[in-house]
């Protein structure tokens, strides 16, 4: 039995959704509450130290990490391949696996966080936030919410996300040159694991990180043509919330522009 503790917002969980999805798995959803930082509960890290999702649980051991997880689905249930065959092409996706892990991630985290956690904080007394955040058991991510909760979109963090995606958008028209998906001539873990980072730039209304790159935009609508993301991401999502997003996304747009002209 394969169960996702997940959240319908998160790229890393939507990430292992696509992998479940493009596999045909059978799987059941636990549903996280990250604005009430219901990852934080003991019950929860029982099961994932790190208070993040996703956590996946299979035959009732749970594996964390979603990179590590997508790799695990890859093992377990091969008969739909999301592994290229070359050895070139294998490195070549790990190589995209981990500049989301290391580098695109925290970009993300650092726009999002800011427009959709953020207001629920601030909803509560300083104290109570800051007495949440402080929860948080990784440091690195506890600083930076930290930062993001009292500057907003001022926070150092914003400004370098704003340039990491520009950088990835750059990388991938490249990559794209001689080749329909990141790591070769099929659809890989590399293509599943960007791709929900471009939902969260099409949530907010910031398409302008990449309609000026052509071969971007065509990777990115043939990704959305695969109803392992009608079912893995699009299905999720509240119409409501989606709205409420583009409303904020387009009342940062003008900083975020300041910030990629710099």
């Amino acid at each position: 039995m394969l169960e996702l503790y997940t959240h319908p917002m998160s790229p890393c969980a939507q990430k292992v959704r696509l992998a479940l999805e493009e596999k045909a798995l059978a799987w059941h959803a636990h549903q996280v509450d990250l604005a009430q930082k219901e990852n934080l509960r003991p019950e929860y890290l029982r099961l994932n130290p790190k208070g993040v999702v996703p956590t996946l649980v299979h035959d009732g051991v749970p594996i964390i990490e979603s990179s590590v997880i997508c790799e695990y689905l890859e093992d377990a249930f091969p008969a739909m391949r999301l592994r290229p065959d070359g050895a070139l092409e294998k490195a070549e996706m790990r190589l995209w696996m981990k500049h989301v892990d290391e580098k695109l991630h925290a970009a993300m985290a650092s726009l999002q966080w800011t427009l959709l956690m953020r207001p629920v904080l601030l909803e509560k007394s300083p104290e109570q936030a800051e007495a949440l955040i402080a929860r948080v058991p990784d440091k690195a991510r506890r600083e930076r919410q930290t930062r993001l909760y009292r500057q907003g979109l001022d926070a150092p963090d914003v400004a370098d996300g704003v340039h990491v995606y520009d950088h990835t958008v750059q990388d991938m028209e490249r990559a794209l040159a001689d080749r329909e998906w990141l790591a070769g001539g099929s659809y890989s873990l590399a293509d599943l694991a960007v791709l929900p980072y471009f939902q969260t730039l099409m949530q907010f209304g910031w398409q302008a990180f990449y309609e000026h790159r052509p071969r971007v935009c065509a990777w990115l609508q043939r990704s959305l043509a695969r109803p392992a993301y009608d079912k893995g991401i699009r299905s999720g999502l509240d119409p409501a919330l989606l709205s409420r997003l583009e409303g904020r996304g387009a009342e940062a747009w003008p900083r975020l522009q300041t910030l990629l002209a710099a």
